[in-house]
């Protein structure tokens, strides 16, 4: 597996909710992450819903979500324990059916 300097492997510590600033409004996923350097760094989980739990192993990305003050990193979906957004509601790849 090929690292880049942007993209690190984890080990995450705990998930929770947290709320953007104004004028937005919403419980936004997020989780504690201890990078492979030590350093402990908060991470946004995108998609809806997910199957992260205390020890999962995570890749993470940079790119900072604008509306949370001081997460500064993507969760990569799909990769290793995160996996991607089952049953998804809205926007799908050609071919795949609306779940009913």
């Amino acid at each position: 597996m090929v690292l880049y300097s942007d993209i690190e492997t984890d080990s995450s510590v705990n998930y929770s909710t947290t709320t953007p600033k104004k004028p937005n409004s919403a419980l936004r996923k997020v989780a504690r992450v201890r990078l492979t350097s030590k350093f402990e760094v908060t991470a946004y989980i995108p998609g809806i819903g997910h199957n992260l739990q205390e020890h999962s192993v995570v890749l993470v990305r940079g790119g900072r979500v604008k509306d949370l003050p001081g997460v500064r990193y993507h969760i990569v979906r799909g990769t290793l324990d995160a996996v991607g957004v089952k049953d998804r509601k809205k926007g799908r790849p050609n071919g795949v059916k609306k779940p009913k």
